[in-house]
Formats: structure tokens, C-alpha cells, sequence
């Protein structure tokens, strides 16, 4: 339970961080919040293969780790739910600007048909994003 809380407070404060904005400084807790998951997998596995003992000796005990489990589930659901949000308004973003990009660089012409002139590779600037920033 004490891997679970700890793990719940890394991501409970990444969500809190990008819900903000504050990307950069929720980045900075991946590192600890993948050494947690590690704890948390393992911690999990050997209840997995204990888990018949559990239920004789101690069921209390396991119906506690499985309400707080499920808390834990319900959290990380709302922090999948924020990242993924913020990785659509992020590639919405790049996209938006990639597309204003292209707009600008395409010449403003039309074919004999009458139809908007396609660009050819050759007028097709590359956007480029530096994930380090």
C-alpha cells in the first residue's frame, strides 16, 4: 500500500503539473515515477502468487489493498485522461502552425483545369521540433 501511495502522489502531482501548463516541470518527475511503477509491478506480482494466502490469513488486509487499488486505477484514469488531452491540444498546435507554414509556402496559382495548383516536394517546407525544450 505504501508503493501504491507513493506512486498515486507522483502521478496525482503530474496531473496537477499539466493540468497547469507546467509540462516542463512534470517531465521532471518521470524518472521517479518510473522507478515507483517499477516497485508497483513488482510489489503487484508477488501478491499475484501470494494471493491465495492472503485470502486465508489475512482477507481483510486484501480487500483493503483492492479498494485502495482502485482508487489508485480511478487516478491514473483521470491522469491519462489530462495527458492525453494535452498531447491533442499539443499536436493540434504543431499542426496548426506546420499548416500556416505550408499555407505561406505555396505558390498561389491555378492549372488550365481551373483547380488550386498542387505543390510539388520541392515546395514543401519541413517543420522541425525540438522535443528537449
Amino acid at each position: 500500500m505504501q508503493i501504491m501511495s507513493s506512486l498515486l502522489g507522483i502521478v496525482e502531482r503530474e496531473t496537477e503539473l499539466v493540468r497547469a501548463g507546467n509540462v516542463r516541470e512534470a517531465m521532471a518527475l518521470e524518472t521517479e515515477k518510473g522507478e515507483m511503477s517499477r516497485q508497483y509491478v513488482d510489489a503487484i506480482s508477488k501478491l499475484t502468487h501470494s494471493r491465495d494466502y492472503l485470502k486465508q490469513s489475512t482477507p481483510e488486509l486484501l480487500t483493503a489493498l483492492h479498494r485502495h487499488h482502485d482508487t489508485f486505477r480511478a487516478m491514473l484514469q483521470v491522469n491519462l485522461t489530462v495527458l492525453a488531452t494535452a498531447h491533442a491540444i499539443s499536436e493540434g498546435i504543431v499542426r496548426g502552425v506546420n499548416g500556416e507554414m505550408q499555407r505561406k509556402n505555396l505558390p498561389n496559382g491555378y492549372t488550365a483545369g481551373g483547380q488550386r495548383a498542387m505543390p510539388g516536394p520541392r515546395h514543401v517546407t519541413p517543420l522541425s521540433v525540438s522535443r528537449s525544450l
